[in-house]
C-alpha cells in the first residue's frame, strides 16, 4: 500500500540527509517512523509527499507511482505536516472548503464531513474564525480535519500529536487504528516512543538518515532482551551503533549488517 526504496535525498556535495532508505507498509498497518530530531525524518516524509524531489529511490502510494502517476498518488494519500502555521489569513471554514476543491470532495458529502471530522477534534465553533486567531493545537487540529476531508486510504502524518491536548491526541490515535482495521495503513513519524509502542504493528528506526532498524516491536525487543525501549532507542542512537543496520524480514530474521 506504501512502498519506499532506496530513497536518498543529498545536499551540497556529500551531504546524505536520506541515505538509501527502504520500506513497505501493507494494509492494516500502522507504521511508526522513528528517530531523533534531525535524524531524516521529516526529509523523508517531504518525498514520499511530493514536497521535495528525491535523488534517488521510488515510491508508491496504493499502487501509483509518485513519479510516473503525481496526482493519483496524492489524490490516494493524507498528509499532514510538521508545521501547522499555513493560510492563516483564511477562515477555518475557508481552508477546509479550499482543501475538499483541491481533493474533489463532492460538495454533496462535504458538509457532513467536514462537520464531523470538526466535532470529533472539538474545533467545530471555530470553523467561522480566522485561522491566524487559532492556537497553534487548533491549527495543528484543522491540518489533520483537512488531511482527512478526502478519504484516502494511506495517511502520512508527520509528528501528528504535537501541539494536541490529550483528548484530540486519543481521539486521533483511535482514528487510526479504525482506519487501519479497515484494510488501509498509517505512517507517522514520531519521537515519542511511548506513542510508537502503544500503536505500531511495525516501526521504521531512522539515524543520521539510515534505516538502522525496520521490524515490529516485537522483534526489536527480542533483539534486545531486559531492556526498556527507551534504553534501546538510546543504545541504538549511540556511538556504539554507528554504521550497523538492523533489517528483519522473513528471510532474515534479525539480521545485523
Amino acid at each position: 500500500m506504501l512502498s519506499v526504496k532506496g530513497l536518498t535525498k543529498i545536499y551540497g556535495k556529500d551531504f546524505r540527509a536520506v541515505d538509501d532508505i527502504s520500506f513497505e507498509v501493507l494494509p492494516g498497518q500502522i507504521a511508526g517512523f522513528v528517530g531523533e530530531n534531525g535524524a531524516g525524518k521529516t526529509t523523508a516524509i517531504k518525498m514520499m509527499t511530493g514536497v521535495l524531489m528525491p535523488d534517488a529511490g521510488e515510491i508508491t502510494i496504493d499502487g501509483y507511482s509518485r513519479t510516473e502517476n503525481p496526482l493519483e498518488a496524492k489524490l490516494r494519500m493524507a498528509y499532514v505536516p510538521d508545521n501547522p502555521d499555513m493560510f492563516l489569513r483564511l477562515k477555518g471554514s475557508e481552508f477546509l472548503s479550499l482543501m475538499a476543491d483541491i481533493y474533489r470532495v463532492d460538495e454533496k458529502v462535504r458538509p457532513a464531513r467536514i462537520d464531523r471530522l470538526a466535532t470529533r477534534f472539538g474545533i467545530r465553533d471555530a470553523l467561522p474564525l480566522t485561522m491566524s486567531d487559532y492556537s497553534h493545537g487548533m491549527r495543528q487540529k484543522i491540518m489533520i480535519v483537512a488531511a482527512l476531508l478526502h478519504e484516502p486510504p494511506v495517511w502520512i502524518l508527520d509528528e501528528p500529536m504535537t501541539g494536541l491536548d490529550p483528548s484530540s491526541a486519543y481521539e486521533l490515535k483511535q482514528m487510526m487504528k479504525e482506519h487501519a482495521a479497515k484494510g488501509n495503513c498509517v505512517f507517522f513519524s514520531t519521537h515519542v516512543l511511548e506513542v510508537a509502542e502503544e500503536l505500531c504493528d511495525v516501526i521504521f528506526l531512522i539515524r543520521k538518515g539510515r534505516m538502522i532498524f525496520n521490524g515490529s516491536l516485537e522483534e526489536l525487543k527480542r533483539l534486545h532482551p531486559h531492556m526498556t525501549l527507551e534504553e534501546i532507542f538510546i543504545e541504538m542512537n549511540g556511538k556504539g551503533h554507528e554504521g550497523k543496520q538492523i533489517v528483519t524480514d522473513p528471510s532474515s530474521q534479525g539480521a545485523e549488517l
